[in-house]
């Protein structure tokens, strides 16, 4: 069984429940994990038999590119769109994390994560 980890891909994106933040946006950090056997890419040396992480990180801007009111909203777009692309028997983990939420308070992020 294999782990792939692609962690820290850096979103500016208009996510939130507030007018202002449909207008000013704020900056996303997604972190995706894919777990499975990824035996046949370890010998074959062949991407095409493995999960190709620069296509998770396209598939996770095309997402985080379309407004979403709740981060759980988006995070929940992302993951079906990573099954979409990958099914089989993989198990996924989607972290999105909003740097600085507008709340009332100094908090440094917010994160929701799903798997499926």
């Amino acid at each position: 069984m294999g782990l792939i980890e692609v962690n820290g891909i850096r979103v500016f994106a208009f996510h939130g429940c507030l007018e202002e933040e449909a207008r000013i946006g704020g900056r996303y950090r997604v972190d995706v994990q894919v777990q499975g056997d990824l035996s046949r890419a370890e010998v074959s040396d062949a991407l095409g038999d493995t999960i190709d992480y620069g296509r998770i990180t396209t598939l996770v801007k095309e997402a985080m590119a379309v407004r979403s009111r709740l981060i759980e909203h988006v995070g929940r777009r992302i993951l079906q769109a990573l099954q979409r692309e990958w099914p089989g028997p993989y198990r996924w983990r989607v972290r999105v994390e909003k740097e600085a939420p507008p709340v009332n308070g100094d908090v440094e992020l917010v994160a929701y994560t799903l798997e499926g």
